[in-house]
């Protein structure tokens, strides 16, 4: 971790440009093949921190995308995904690009190995009114024709105001979550799950390997019982039944 804090350190000063080739001092043999071997609150795991976008990992680093796909693809029974932003695609680039790397992922954990793929998605103020038709390309896979069975679900996520002054919160009102949760791994990250976060924002992203036990110190047990927490929560709605009705961010 403080390897990390010394690539934006570095990065920090005027003028400062990204290396072509990061001195040794800030690589890292801690990764996604060999992560390190830790006790979490006295329950046994093994970790690594991962880093976006790419330049700004030094030799060694995990690069943050790399890390997400990878723990998808190593999952055994599930994935429980829940972020505020979902999108097969960039956001702010101009023009705007094709960037189907976790969708596709995702797609092959559900059709080619059976895995139950569940997405949590906040809605608010500012969703972009475009993010439901990708959410819903994923969400129809869930049903059975033509011999193909693949368990895909999306729910949307609500914090609801209760008051005209909770209205007028700016930038308020949404569950703000960049975490994913499997059989195995917890991920934990502080990205948006659209192109622009992996290729041109800075971010790190912290995996926990961990077992299936019930464990008090079990991280990734935690972080699924705070995802079916939301998911089984009143706030949360199959994109199936959502009224998308409500006027909300528009970009072009």
């Amino acid at each position: 971790m403080g390897k990390l804090f010394d690539v934006y350190w570095y990065l920090g000063v005027p003028g400062a440009t990204v290396p072509s080739s990061w001195p040794s001092s800030y690589s890292t043999d801690i990764n996604s093949n060999t992560s390190m071997q830790i006790q979490y609150n006295g329950t046994a795991a093994t970790t690594y921190l991962s880093s976006s976008p790419p330049p700004f990992c030094p030799n060694g680093r995990t690069v943050d995308i790399d890390a997400i796909v990878d723990v998808i693809h190593k999952a055994d029974k599930f994935v429980y995904i829940a972020v505020m932003d979902y999108f097969p695609t960039t956001q702010f680039s101009r023009p705007r690009k094709y960037w189907p790397v976790i969708d596709d992922a995702l797609r092959k954990a559900a059709f080619d190995r059976r895995i139950s793929v569940k997405l949590l998605i906040s809605y608010w103020n500012n969703t972009w009114e475009e993010m439901p038709l990708y959410l819903k390309s994923l969400n129809i896979l869930k049903y059975s024709d033509y011999g193909v069975h693949t368990n895909i679900e999306v729910r949307m996520f609500v914090v609801p105001a209760f008051t005209e002054s909770q209205k007028k919160i700016p930038f308020a009102r949404v569950n703000h979550n960049k975490y994913m949760v499997t059989d195995k791994t917890a991920y934990i990250g502080t990205s948006n799950w659209s192109g622009d976060y992996f290729i041109d924002t800075g971010g790190i992203g912290l995996i926990v390997n961990q077992n299936v036990t019930a464990e008090p110190g079990n991280v990734r047990k935690q972080l699924e019982d705070i995802f079916y927490r939301d998911w089984d929560s009143q706030y949360s709605t199959n994109i199936d039944n959502f009224n998308f009705t409500t006027k909300r961010h528009t970009e072009l």
